[in-house]
């Protein structure tokens, strides 16, 4: 079984939201919770969050066991969220399944199929969803430094994957990627419209 920690990018100040979106409730559970409940079912042995907005608030609000990983750059964008999470996943862990706080509809099977696929010998993995790649991702150790290298501004792992096709291996998923970036969003997800 791969040794592999789990991590939650979780800092940002949610200004579409109207206040961080690791506070949000989604179904009686903070997003923060759902994110890292979420690893951890899917077999991540550690999970971290990075948080920065609103961080003292995330503590107090989380039930889940996680270790914190402060962004003090957090408004510089997502790519500093990564490059911080990277840098903290401790050297016993063979790779990294990262996520984002956001879409509470990501399922542990997703993490689980994320994780196999590592243990087949894929050392990238991307969660794929009707076709289009979304998170959860698997990261082996030899490439979080280039991946950290690489994120820029709101840009995270893209232009690593964009850079390097031949390593990507994508897993299809169950679950829903969807992201709750605005109320609406939220509503949506709380009351969708019948089919």
């Amino acid at each position: 079984m791969k040794n592999t920690a789990g991590l939650v990018l979780a800092a940002g100040a949610g200004r579409r939201f109207g206040q961080p979106k690791a506070l949000v409730d989604y179904e009686g559970r903070c997003l923060l919770d759902r994110a890292v409940a979420t690893l951890r079912g899917g077999g991540c042995r550690q999970v971290l969050a990075v948080l920065g907005a609103g961080a003292e608030q995330a503590l107090a609000a989380a039930d889940e066991a996680f270790t914190p990983v402060r962004n003090r750059r957090w408004g510089q964008g997502l790519s500093t969220s990564l490059k911080a999470g990277l840098a903290a996943v401790p050297e016993r862990y063979d790779g990294v399944v990262v996520t984002l706080v956001d879409q509470p509809r990501i399922a542990s099977e997703a993490v689980r199929r994320l994780i196999a696929a590592a243990e087949e010998g894929a050392s990238v993995a991307v969660a794929v969803y009707e076709g289009r790649r979304g998170h959860p991702m698997y990261f082996a150790r030899e490439h979080l430094g280039a991946i950290a290298d690489r994120a820029s501004g709101d840009r995270g792992a893209r232009d690593f994957l964009a850079a390097n096709p031949g390593l990507v291996t994508e897993i299809a998923c169950p679950g829903d990627p969807l992201d709750i970036d605005t109320p609406a969003d939220l509503a949506a997800l709380n009351h969708p419209s019948p089919a």
